[in-house]
C-alpha cells in the first residue's frame, strides 16, 4: 500500500518521540512492501516563531493532501506563562480540528499487566480493564463564543443536533463492534447542552437495540473510572469532560507516555499520543515514544493493514516485558534506555520478526 503521510512534530519532545513513530513505520514499510512517504510542516509554538500562526495555511494544505497525519503534540512555556498572549500553540491545534473537520476523538484505555504495578491504583481493579473514549472534538465550550476583559470571562457551551447525532452514531458503531455497551457522560442535571445530548441519545438507543446504554453524570463516571473501570466499554462524552477524563485515564495505564488516539472526521484523518509537549524534557531523551508508536499502529489499521499494527503492538509489548522502557515506568534498578533507545529497540524486533 502506498500512503502520504503529513508529519506534524510540533513543539518539545514532539521531535524526538516523532523520529521513533517513523522509525517504526519505515520498519512496518520494509518489512510488508508498502511504501510510506512523509511531508513535514510546522506548527503550534514553531509555527508562531517561523510565521506568526500555530497552524499556517501551508500547513493545512499539507494535512489536505495526505492521506493521514501522524502528529506529536503542541505547547511552549514561554506561552503557559503569559495568560494574555493573543496567540497561542493550543490555538493551532483547535484550528487543525476544526479546519480538517476532526469531530470524533478514539481514545482507546488499556492495561499492560506489567505495568499494573506502576498505577496508583489498585491491581485487582486494573487488571482486565479495556474501554474507549470516544470525545467530540470541534464543538463544546473550546469553540463557543468567547470574551475576556479584566474582571469578566465567558466560554459558551454550544452544540449543536446534527454536531451530538454524528459523534453519538460514532459511539453506538463502535460499541457495536466491541461488547455493545455505551456509556454517554454529561452533566444533565445542570447544563442545557448536556441535556440535548442526553435526549439525542434516547432517541437513538432504539436504532441500536442490542447495545446496553446507560447515562453517567461527569462527576460520577470520573470517580468510576478510577474505581470501576472494567465496568466501561465504550465512553462518549463532549469536548472539555472528553478532555478531563481521557487525561484521568493515564492512571489507569500507568503513564500517559502510553496512550494513543486516533482524530476522524471529514477531511484526512490524524493519529497522535495523548500527552503533551513536555518542554522540560526537549532534547534530554527522555519521552517516552510508545504512544506515538501506537498511534502510528492505529494509523494502519485505520487503513485496513492490520496485521501491521498488530505487530507493532507485539513489539511494544515485548519491548515493556523485556524491561526496556524510559524512566518514568523502569523498574527499580532496571537499565536505562531514552527515547531513541526504546524506539529503535521496537524498530528492530518489527524487522526481525
Amino acid at each position: 500500500m502506498d500512503l502520504k503521510i503529513a508529519v506534524l512534530s510540533g513543539d518539545g519532545i514532539g521531535p524526538e518521540i516523532m523520529r521513533q513513530g517513523i522509525a517504526v513505520m519505515n520498519a512496518i514499510a520494509n518489512k510488508y512492501g508498502h511504501q510510506f512517504s512523509y511531508t513535514e510542516a510546522i506548527c503550534g509554538a514553531h509555527a508562531i516563531d517561523a510565521v506568526g500562526d500555530p497552524f499556517p495555511e501551508e500547513t493545512f494544505k499539507v494535512c489536505m493532501d495526505a492521506d493521514a497525519v501522524l502528529f506529536a503534540a503542541v505547547g511552549d512555556l514561554r506561552f503557559d506563562n503569559n495568560p494574555t498572549a493573543k496567540v497561542r500553540p493550543e490555538q493551532g491545534l483547535l484550528a487543525m480540528r476544526k479546519k480538517l473537520g476532526l469531530f470524533a476523538n478514539i481514545r482507546p484505555v488499556a492495561t499492560f499487566d506489567c505495568l499494573l504495578h506502576k498505577s496508583p491504583l489498585k491491581e485487582e481493579l486494573l487488571r482486565g480493564a479495556d474501554f474507549i473514549v470516544i470525545r467530540e472534538l470541534t464543538g463544546g465550550m473550546y469553540f463557543g463564543e468567547k470574551y475576556q476583559d479584566n474582571d469578566k470571562a465567558y466560554d459558551t457551551d454550544i452544540y449543536t443536533r446534527p454536531e451530538i447525532e454524528r459523534i453519538l452514531k460514532v459511539a453506538f458503531e463502535y460499541a457495536m463492534k466491541r461488547n455493545k455497551h455505551l456509556t454517554v457522560v454529561d452533566k444533565a442535571n445542570v447544563l442545557a447542552s448536556s441535556r440535548l445530548w442526553r435526549q439525542i441519545a434516547k432517541e437513538m438507543e432504539p436504532s441500536y437495540p442490542e447495545v446496553t446504554t446507560d447515562y453517567m453524570f461527569i462527576d460520577n463516571a470520573a470517580m468510576r473510572v478510577l474505581t470501576e473501570p472494567r465496568f466501561f466499554d465504550v465512553i462518549v462524552t463532549e469536548n472539555t469532560f472528553g478532555d478531563i477524563l481521557t487525561d484521568e485515564t493515564s492512571c489507569i495505564t500507568g503513564s500517559m507516555g502510553l496512550q494513543p488516539s486516533a482524530s476522524l472526521g471529514e477531511h484526512t484523518p490524524l493519529f497522535e499520543p495523548v500527552h503533551g509537549s513536555w518542554p522540560q524534557a526537549a532534547g534530554k531523551n527522555l519521552a517516552n515514544p510508545v504512544a506515538q508508536i501506537l498511534s502510528a499502529a492505529m494509523l494502519l489499521e485505520h487503513f485496513g493493514l492490520n496485521q501491521e499494527g498488530a505487530l507493532i503492538r507485539t513489539a511494544v509489548d515485548a519491548s515493556l516485558d523485556a524491561n526496556v522502557r524510559t524512566p518514568e515506568i523502569q523498574i527499580e534498578g532496571g537499565e536505562h534506555y531514552g527515547t531513541e533507545e526504546v524506539g529503535k529497540w521496537i524498530a528492530d524486533y518489527i524487522a526481525n520478526a
